[in-house]
């Protein structure tokens, strides 16, 4: 059944004490073991929701200090990744059994209450907390007009735990109206550009570093030219049973990039991530023969790991998106001053070459759905500091969410992805 609902999302922080903070993080502990004990349950033997809930509750509530109604959350959060994994199973995919590790927890209308004075009342593992929602002084900061409108009703949401602060996406709905109705939902999208030295760069600035990748790739292709002189039939066979150290290196760095652009889509509440076409992807970067296979494992590693929790995975065309300004949409080769640097000739905004081909990406899927007669064409792009659309250009996340705003990279080593 279609769903009658257009659903849209508030990111606001919230304003706790020492107590309410330890509260809650220890209710997102139980949260994640309540989740894995369902999980462990149900693996092979069911995945509807009232089928998980009848088998696991139980032990969720036995287990954990989860209280009821946070138990029962758990377990359809057990059968909705099962769920996503027997449809990747059912296309002819791996599967592995789903894992929680994500710092977030799902709150619904019993779990928590939005009141007018700006106050919300969540559960924890004890007592309930009550804490201010964190909001911009401007009465037209975007959170206002899901909250002030008796339009929209809050449905389920998601606490997320960063760097000790809590961030609330608060969940709105509303009826569709007639125009709306049989059109695919729209939401926010996450563009992510794939490289040789930075492996995976997002429209949010987080860059996953690819020199470790580079580094077992070498020492993998010396293995598989000796493979490959042995009379080996076929390079992509080889490196599909390969069970040699090196290749296991190589995929133990596409599964932490692969979790980390995860982990990214979930804390900017991206309903989309995009990818360019990796069709070609080869000539466009001049990767070797190892990078482009890298490049396709770990499309097909978020992939799967996307719809275990919801996310879809998208590419989008990849022309010009390394020339065009983001800023400005001029497009020329000169823009490209090297592999890293970009400087647009036009209007001179200066940023990192692969988060402005990051941004170029995931606003080509946005301008997609503008075009289509399948969607409303109202679709957002996350961007580190705010959204951003065609039409209505840029609303800035609220005090605090991302303070810090930079074109500069920041590198991740492989132990901090």
């Amino acid at each position: 059944m279609a769903d009658e609902y257009v659903r849209r999302t508030a990111i606001t922080r919230l304003s706790v004490d020492g107590e309410q903070r330890e509260l809650l993080e220890d209710t997102i502990t139980e949260w994640k073991r309540g989740c894995q004990i369902a999980t462990n349950l149900a693996w092979g033997h069911c995945n509807a929701k009232s089928d998980v809930q009848s088998l696991a509750y139980d032990s969720v509530r036995e287990d954990t200090d989860l209280g009821s109604q946070h138990a029962i959350l758990a377990t359809h959060q057990a059968a909705q990744a099962i769920t996503g994994c027997i449809e990747r199973r059912s296309q002819g995919k791996k599967v592995s059994k789903p894992t929680f590790t994500a710092p977030t927890i799902k709150y619904d209308t019993r779990t928590m209450t939005v009141f007018d004075d700006d106050t919300v009342s969540l559960a924890t593992t004890e007592s309930r907390v009550r804490c201010p929602l964190d909001l911009p002084d401007a009465d037209d900061g975007y959170q206002r007009q899901y909250l002030d409108s008796d339009e929209w009703s809050v449905t389920e949401s998601t606490l997320t735990a960063r760097d000790g602060e809590f961030f609330l996406h608060i969940g709105f709905r509303r009826h569709k109206n007639d125009t709306e109705r049989n059109t695919a939902e729209d939401g926010t999208v996450l563009g992510v550009d794939l490289g040789i030295e930075n492996l995976a760069v997002t429209s949010t600035a987080y860059f996953f570093s690819g020199r470790e990748l580079t580094h077992d790739l070498r020492e993998f292709e010396k293995v598989r030219a000796g493979l490959q002189q042995t009379g080996t039939r076929s390079a992509h066979r080889t490196l599909g049973q390969s069970s040699g150290r090196e290749l296991r290196h190589v995929r133990d760095v596409l599964h932490r990039a692969s979790n980390a652009l995860i982990d990214e889509a979930l804390r900017y509440d991206c309903d989309v991530i995009a990818f360019e076409n990796l069709t070609d992807i080869r000539e466009r970067t001049g990767a070797s023969w190892g990078h482009k296979w890298a490049f396709r494992t770990l499309y097909e590693y978020v992939e799967y790991k996307a719809e275990s929790v919801g996310i879809s995975v998208k590419q989008v065309g990849s022309a010009y998106t390394s020339q065009r300004c983001s800023e400005c949409g001029f497009t020329v080769e000169e823009n490209r001053r090297s592999r890293n640097d970009f400087r647009c000739v036009k209007c001179g905004s200066e940023a990192n070459a692969d988060y402005n081909a990051a941004k170029n990406i995931g606003m080509r899927y946005v301008r997609r759905g503008q075009q289509s007669s399948r969607r409303t064409g109202d679709s957002q792009l996350a961007l580190k500091s705010g959204m951003v659309t065609p039409k209505g250009g840029f609303t800035a996340y609220p005090d605090g969410f991302e303070a810090e705003f930079t074109d500069k990279p920041h590198p991740q080593s492989a132990e901090g992805a």
